[in-house]
């Protein structure tokens, strides 16, 4: 390996970061699909020319695919093995969750690059497509119980070879959703960001050498390795346990544990998720190389200063049960993945609460609220309007939560409601924080929000909620209080009931000018709500973050003194 300087690796990491960020950029600003332009559902990197394992990760994408994309390389890796051939402008394409992670909706094109003829690095894009087919719009099916029913499955295969792009695959892949022109941009906006990936390849080795550009990477592997130990050797040795539940998988109404127990020794860390639910009936299963790549998110959570690359792993071991929910094989269903990876980390929070409380903030919202709400225009045109929602943070050692965040897998945005509106026949009612629902602590969490869509299509739509957190709240840590439980309502004539399973339901069915209404939780609270200043709870109250009487209830009547 050729020896770097440290500046060298420095400006190369720079570099490198910054050809993973443009290629977000730049299909951030092709796509079509609101869910990858608006809310950057969507992620860059590059990747081992032989593991398979993340360099590079552009800053702007989800975390959650730092680690998931290195298995979407890796299962490549495996099909050019047993296929015996690869060329340079070779594109592999897939969806299959239980390979390469998270979700149908994902879908994967990763790219070999080349340097004189030789195998360098591997680039990749995944972007949340809009919808895959299915039996539910947008593909948050609540009642699936196999993958068939999510979306349509596509193993990884060449969508091209030697640069000519076989068109036989795109065109399986326009008719297998309800909107081909939304696809087709988004495909051509990932096509396009991998071919400047290659592009800015090649002027940074024509820069730099290979030589070079491979020991920086080598080196910034190891030095993630090294900051990853002295982290956990900083922390005491102990082992500490946490549990969390989430409400039920769509199908059975029965809660379903996932715990964790959490092991430091020296410079090397245990987390053990045995003890977590089965695999269940229901989407709320995930793949193996989500829950790894969850343990990852979490991680960077906790140690913010560490790089986005594989180095980080290296000491940490993680324990899966087989056949668990955390571990479930083809064909099980994964399209609620979200909930199951947010309450993933919930509980690696808590059980780090125990050992470092300074270093971890209090629960989130724990859910991504997915509503799908679709139907047909009067010219007879499909519309789907996917999107998913915000709520609160968890208090922290340095302050209160974040008011109406997004869920900490991902640096997304919510799309915004102008954008929304004027894309899809909806209108919103109400956008707005959502009173008295964060958690009590001397920080308080964030709050939750609420939301009311109504339908304007005069054909009217149907609804679907892939939700969680209807049943058990966003947990405090150091001594705070859980934030406020999930609620979804839909408006029937004068009435608006509540789905059976709480959080889930599908095929709702609303007439033009009916509404669905979505009130968010807000984040776990921090410490002890005894020790809160009473000047912070009396300008909560005077924002309208909270009511009198619950102020009365969290804090006592003593932080009324704070009103003077």
């Amino acid at each position: 390996m050729t020896d770097i300087d440290p500046i060298t690796l420095s400006v190369l990491a720079g570099r490198m970061e910054q050809i993973a960020d443009e290629m977000d950029a730049t299909l951030f600003r092709a796509a079509f699909n609101p869910i990858i332009a608006e809310a950057h559902d969507a992620s860059h990197g590059l990747y081992h020319a032989e593991t398979g394992d993340t360099l590079v990760q552009g800053k702007s994408g989800l975390p959650i695919f730092v680690g998931v994309m290195s298995f979407a390389v890796k299962a490549v890796i495996e099909k050019v093995a047993a296929d015996g051939d690869l060329a340079d402008g070779d594109i592999f394409i897939f969806n299959d969750a239980h390979i390469g992670g998270t979700h149908l909706s994902d879908m994967r094109l990763v790219r070999p690059y080349f340097r004189e003829g030789k195998l360098f690095c591997w680039l990749a894009s995944v972007g949340h497509w809009h919808d895959v087919g299915g039996a539910v719009p947008g593909n948050y099916n609540p009642a699936a119980t196999e993958v068939f029913q999510e979306a349509f499955v596509l193993p990884p295969v060449r969508l091209a070879r030697a640069g000519v792009v076989n068109q036989d695959i795109i065109d399986i892949l326009l008719r297998n959703t309800r909107l081909p022109q939304s696809a087709q941009g988004d495909l051509n906006g990932q096509l396009g960001a991998l071919d400047l990936g290659v592009r800015r390849m090649d002027e940074l080795l024509d820069e730099y050498g290979a030589g070079t550009v491979d020991a920086a990477l080598d080196a910034l592997g190891i030095r993630a390795e090294r900051l990853m130990r002295s982290e956990l050797a900083a922390i005491p040795d102990g082992r500490w346990e946490a549990e969390d539940f989430l409400d039920n998988d769509g199908i059975d109404d029965t809660p379903l544990p996932i715990r964790v127990a959490l092991e430091i020794k020296g410079d090397r860390m245990h987390l053990d998720f045995t003890g977590s639910a089965p695999k269940c009936a229901g989407p709320v299963n995930i793949a193996l190389p989500t829950t790894i790549a969850t343990v990852y998110v979490a991680i960077k959570h906790i140690f913010p200063l560490l790089p986005a690359n594989a180095g980080v792993m290296r000491p940490i071991e993680v324990t899966v049960p087989e056949g668990s929910i955390l571990s479930a094989e083809f064909p099980a269903p994964t399209g609620g993945y979200t909930e199951t990876i947010l309450r993933m980390i919930d509980v690696v929070f808590c059980a780090f609460a125990q050992a470092v409380p300074d270093r971890v903030v209090a629960n989130a919202y724990g859910t991504i609220n997915a509503l799908s709400i679709a139907g047909r225009r009067s010219n007879g045109k499909p519309w789907v309007m996917f999107s998913f929602y915000g709520g609160g943070h968890g208090g922290s050692p340095e302050g209160d939560g974040l008011n109406h965040g997004n869920a900490p897998i991902s640096t997304a945005t919510i799309p915004p409601l102008e954008i929304l509106e004027a894309a899809y026949p909806v209108m919103f009612r109400q956008w707005a924080l959502r009173r008295d629902s964060a958690g009590a602590g001397r920080h308080r969490g964030g709050l939750g929000a609420v939301y009311e869509i109504e339908v304007l299509e005069e054909n009217g739509a149907e609804g679907f909620l892939f939700g969680e957190r209807g049943r058990f709240a966003p947990k405090g840590v150091a001594g705070g209080e859980e934030g406020a439980l999930n609620v979804f309502s839909y408006q029937q004539g004068a009435d608006w009931p509540h789905p059976p399973l709480v959080s889930k339901m599908r095929g709702i069915r609303l007439k033009q000018g009916e509404a669905v209404r979505l009130e968010t939780p807000g984040g776990g609270g921090y410490g002890p709500p005894a020790e809160r200043d009473p000047a912070a709870v009396a300008l909560d109250v005077a924002r309208d973050y909270l009511s009198a009487a619950e102020a009365d209830r969290l804090y006592g009547p003593t932080w009324r003194e704070g009103m003077r």
